[in-house]
């Protein structure tokens, strides 16, 4: 995390996310305890909001949020959900719908998050790809798609 990151805020009353830039991370931590009695290490970040102010004049002093800092983006990325991926040896690999019929696939990864992780190279856009894939699928099974 660094000062001028974009920081993305939810979950605060209104009804669309409002942006923010990160200004200053504070250079110490402190422990904190949590109302569930968990020792926590936290560092207080200042964030300016970008935002129009007509967009989060309701906002007050005290609101809890839920904030997603950015630590990197790219407009043309090709990603999937990390929920495809597995382990093939020392290679990630996926199963991509080839016409009804599992394919393996090694795939060269870049960025990621918990969510989803950028395709460099083994995968191209549209491509279907098998979430959750069970010991059941292996190269060559037929498989349907489910769900959109």
């Amino acid at each position: 995390m660094a000062a001028g990151q974009r920081v993305i805020i939810e979950r605060w009353g209104g009804d669309t996310a409002l942006e923010g830039r990160v200004r200053l991370i504070e250079p110490y931590g402190f422990t904190k305890i949590s109302a569930l009695g968990i020792e926590e290490q936290r560092v207080n970040v200042i964030i300016d909001l970008v935002s129009p102010t007509e967009e989060w004049a309701r906002l007050a002093h005290g609101y809890q949020v839920e904030l997603r800092i950015v630590l990197w983006e790219q407009a043309d990325a090709l990603k999937l959900p990390v929920l495809a991926l597995f382990r093939d040896g020392d290679d990630w690999a996926v199963f991509v719908d080839a016409d009804g019929r599992a394919e393996l696939r090694h795939v060269t990864l870049g960025q990621r998050s918990q969510l989803e992780a950028q395709v460099l190279e083994g995968l191209d856009a549209g491509e279907r790809v098998v979430l959750h894939p069970s010991d059941r699928v292996q190269a060559g099974v037929r498989i349907t798609a489910r769900g959109g």
